[in-house]
């Protein structure tokens, strides 16, 4: 588990392909102060299991399906990702319960400044709108932010300085795509409601049904 407060930008210095996986190697500093092998680290919102580690940098596996969910494999050396470890349980929960199984990408379609803030307007599709809530948490490239508000075919969010400093959100232009990463209550509560129904045995309306509930 994180929580979408990413820690530090590292920079992909290694890609590997495989026909439909990768492993990627990426220098960083703050984040290796305790990280070992078989460690989790959120990179780009995706969770990533450590392979190796050294003073520099480390290195992840990626798996086709994390290929197929994310902007990984649009990555290339000199990238520059958005990191945080995994959460400890003593940690203060400062963003959001994320996860990082990305559920899908989003393209940003437009940026404009408000003052100190900036908005990023983000197209995705239908199956991740529907998780998305205004006023609701959602992940973009791991970093968790408030859902301003919602449109036809995506929905906006407003980010402070310290975010655009932080992160790797605004090194990205209009058509650039971006991970996300819905409030994971809403998918439970839709597979619970589902599940129900289809439990659910169904019967007839006839007289002894009646007679049961006592209609008749």
């Amino acid at each position: 588990m994180f929580t979408g407060l990413i820690e530090e930008i590292g920079t992909i210095q290694k890609i590997t392909k495989g026909f439909k996986s990768a492993q990627i190697t990426i220098s960083a500093s703050r984040i290796l102060d305790d990280v070992k092998l078989g460690d989790s680290i959120s990179t780009n919102g995706v969770c990533l299991t450590v392979i190796s580690c050294s003073n520099t940098g480390f290195t992840v596996d990626v798996m086709p399906e994390t290929m197929r969910r994310s902007n990984l494999g649009n990555m290339k050396v000199g990238s520059r990702v958005n990191l945080e470890r995994a959460l400890k349980l003593n940690d203060r929960l400062g963003g959001h319960i994320v996860t990082g199984h990305i559920d899908g990408t989003g393209l940003i379609k437009d940026l404009k400044e408000e003052d100190n803030a900036t908005w990023i307007t983000i197209e995705a599709p239908s199956g991740i709108l529907r998780y998305v809530v205004e006023k609701g948490s959602i992940a973009v490239d791991g970093t968790s932010l408030t859902v301003a508000q919602i449109e036809e075919k995506g929905f906006k969010v407003s980010i402070i300085p310290l975010t655009r400093d932080k992160t790797t959100l605004l090194t990205k232009g209009v058509g650039e795509e971006v991970n996300l990463e819905c409030d994971l209550v809403g998918k439970y509560v839709e597979r619970l409601v589902a599940f129900n129904k289809e439990s659910v045995p169904k019967r007839s309306v006839d007289l002894n049904f009646l007679k049961e509930n006592g209609f008749a």
